[in-house]
């Protein structure tokens, strides 16, 4: 450890150095080290943390000792390139933590348990459970409400669940949540970038076709598998006080991110307000229902492996990405089913050009089509360890890659594809910079 520090003091204090850096097949060698990092965190799903960390941390020392920052060389330029970074970061840790306790505080609130029993009987209550896990996803992280999910379909079908109606419900959860800035982590990335809740919402008209598809498809191979067994739970009430918090926590979010783009946009990249509001909203409430802060030892861990990737992200040369397309974006979508599309996400950000309705659909969504594509999907299978198969969930769960390209097709006959102008300017310090 005490050699490692050495190191990077060592090259900390290395003198400016502009240079391009070392390239293989003119590619920079920066992505082929992210790339590594994403492979590792594809490989080691217990380690994810210490994958993440060992990966910004062999990012930082080749930039510090090759290439440089956009805002400048060695630690100078290090310090300045996180002191632009750094509202972002700020807020999206709060978030993530925040609405870890924002989760909890609905499935305490015992509304999952009560949805149930206004099932229909037949194939179609599959079909509305899905439908429900896409809803709740807009406004739930999607791992909670495809865990929300989760434990309602092994209740519904005697624990029961066909491999296929596991994929159908990560799927829904990432649908729901590609079209909320509040419902999935890529979306509030974009929305703390600065990109518009309104534009975001346009990935819902993918989203909803493909929601059609998959919830056809997967309630009716659960059906034959093993159909419903409702229980009512005429007993059981709701804790309305529960359903208020979350309510107030969400519109503390929403409002503070209207008024600071209204008001005080100039301000926006100086102070995270939006994660501050989310827990100030928490702070008023504990005299209501008590958070169960129990979760956020284990939330900080997940937290911090994602701002590492979000941070090895922003330091990538992306002029050297190709322009960004609707081709760009469909293919994005596939690439998230196997790496983790936190970094696809920052990336995209960073290189900007993109449609951000057709980015957030295909991200969002793409990551459902393999188990470990997306945190949903791990979460899930963890749960149901028999989803731990790549070969069992692609052969039963097909219908969510057609579900997918059927879903971005019909958005792009729709909508038709605009690259929306960019939502912020690069630092004057960034752009009077030397090229690297």
């Amino acid at each position: 450890m005490r050699r490692f520090g050495f190191t990077l003091l060592c090259l900390s204090a290395l003198p400016a150095y502009a240079g391009d850096g070392l390239t293989i097949a003119g590619i920079p060698s920066e992505f082929f080290l992210f790339a590594l990092t994403l492979l590792g965190v594809m490989l080691f799903h217990g380690k994810t943390l210490y994958v993440g960390l060992t990966g910004l941390s062999v990012i930082t020392l080749y930039k510090l000792a090759y290439t440089g920052f956009k805002t400048g060389d060695g630690a100078p330029g290090l310090l300045e390139h996180l002191s632009h970074e750094w509202v972002m970061l700020a807020n999206l840790f709060c978030l993530l933590m925040g609405f870890a306790l924002l989760s909890r505080h609905f499935e305490k609130s015992h509304v999952p348990v009560v949805l149930p029993k206004y099932l229909p009987n037949d194939w179609k209550g599959g079909f509305v459970l899905l439908v429900m896990v896409f809803v709740l996803s807009s406004f739930l992280d999607n791992i909670a409400a495809a865990l929300i999910g989760g434990a309602m379909a092994h209740q519904l079908f005697k624990a029961k669940v066909h491999i296929g109606y596991l994929a159908a419900i990560v799927a829904c959860s990432n649908a729901g949540g590609s079209g909320s800035v509040v419902g999935d982590t890529t979306t509030t990335m974009m929305w703390i970038d600065g990109v518009s809740p309104a534009i975001v919402f346009d990935a819902y008209a993918a989203a909803a076709v493909a929601l059609c598809i998959v919830g056809v498809v997967a309630a009716k191979q659960q059906h034959a598998y093993s159909p419903i067994l409702k229980d009512s739970h005429h007993h059981t009430h709701v804790d309305w006080a529960r359903v208020a918090i979350v309510a107030l926590i969400l519109t503390f979010a929403m409002v503070t991110n209207l008024v600071v783009n209204i008001e005080f946009k100039a301000y926006s990249d100086s102070f995270p307000f939006i994660g501050v509001a989310v827990w100030l909203a928490i702070l008023l409430t504990p005299g209501l229902r008590r958070p169960d802060w129990e979760v956020l030892p284990e939330t900080f861990k997940g937290t911090v492996f994602l701002l590492s990737l979000v941070t090895c992200a922003s330091m990538m040369p992306v002029e050297h990405l190709p322009p960004a397309s609707w081709q760009a974006a469909l293919g994005l979508g596939f690439v998230s089913a196997i790496f983790d599309n936190i970094p696809l996400t920052a990336l995209a950000l960073k290189q900007g050009g993109y449609d951000w309705g057709f980015l957030a659909y295909a991200v969002g969504f793409g990551g459902s089509m393999v188990w470990f594509g997306s945190s949903a999907g791990v979460a899930l299978s963890n749960m149901f360890p028999e989803a731990k198969s790549v070969r069992l969930w692609l052969r039963h769960g097909w219908h969510v890659a057609l579900a997918y390209v059927v879903g971005f097709f019909v958005m792009l006959v729709l909508l038709g594809w605009h690259p929306d102008a960019p939502h912020k300017t690069l630092p004057a310090a960034a752009a009077a910079s030397p090229a690297h």
